[in-house]
């Protein structure tokens, strides 16, 4: 291929290889840049920006998102441009698997939830469920407590052992956070740190109903699953954790600061958890 830059080449030959007349050549020599070109660098920042909070994990459809909220139309096709010009590519995701606790003969409430995950107000619905992540110093475990009307996770717990002391820690910091009213459903799969007399003692001490899956079927928690295979094909799988400290930071940093906050979500209409409660907010201020 030649380079059109160096003056060394005949003008003649290089408008034979460009396919272009002489008048023409010299023409796209003057021109500046075009309104797309201008476009697209300016555009390419944000593409990058949203490649290194999402730590590397956005593909063409969030990154078409990340273009639409700074006011510019875009497709997927011009997103898989933008990233490739930003010399950006999303992480490959990995497949995980699900384990749960639930051979014991401790009482099981029935599926009051009944996948009805669609909820009309914050503080009605929570889902809760337990997951494992390696480090070198052997298993942490996480339980999560997600409020089903903004996907938001509203308690964590991180732990060595995965006892019922790591759900009710989850829960309790969900109650301090949000102080949620009596009557609220809180779900989760049948293990045995949910079906304990502990937790089920604290659950009615603050008003709440218990709803738990059927047996063998995951589909009747796949809220709760779902954020787990977003926090493990995002963050976790593509992390080599030296101790559970480092491990920890890097979970409550998903949580807090990306998923919570800024990660968009397909369901709450491509905005966050945090940005979907505060518009319920305006409304009813309106």
């Amino acid at each position: 291929m030649i380079d059109t830059e160096k003056k060394a080449y005949p003008i003649s030959l290089l408008c034979s290889v460009m396919q272009v007349t002489r008048s023409g050549y010299y023409s796209w020599r003057t021109r500046g840049k075009s309104a797309r070109q201008h476009e697209y660098e300016k555009l390419i920042p944000v593409v990058q920006e949203a490649h290194r909070i999402s730590k590397e994990t956005y593909g063409t459809r969030r990154i078409v998102d990340e273009v639409k909220a700074v006011g510019v139309s875009c497709g997927r096709e011009k997103a898989k441009t933008l990233m490739k010009l930003a010399n950006v590519s999303a992480k490959q995701k990995r497949k995980f698997k699900v384990t749960t606790d639930s051979k014991h003969n401790l009482p099981v409430a029935p599926n009051l939830l009944n996948r009805e995950f669609k909820v009309d107000e914050p503080d009605r619905a929570y889902v809760s469920d337990i997951t494992y992540i390696w480090t070198s110093e052997g298993w942490l475990y996480l339980a999560i407590v997600l409020d089903l009307y903004s996907r938001r996770i509203v308690g964590w717990s991180l732990n060595n052992r995965m006892s019922r002391t790591l759900v009710m820690d989850a829960l309790r910091m969900a109650i301090l956070r949000r102080q949620p009213s009596p009557g609220l459903i809180f779900h989760s799969d049948r293990g045995s740190q949910y079906c304990s007399g502990d937790f089920q003692k604290m659950l009615k001490t603050y008003g709440m109903v218990s709803s738990m899956s059927r047996k063998g079927n995951c589909w009747d928690n796949s809220v709760a699953e779902s954020f787990f295979g977003s926090l493990k094909t995002e963050r976790v799988f593509f992390a080599n954790y030296t101790s559970r400290d480092e491990a920890k930071k890097d979970i409550v940093d998903y949580i807090e600061m990306f998923y919570n906050c800024k990660r968009r979500h397909s369901y709450l209409g491509n905005i966050s958890p945090r940005d979907f409660e505060e518009l319920l907010l305006l409304k009813k201020a309106a």
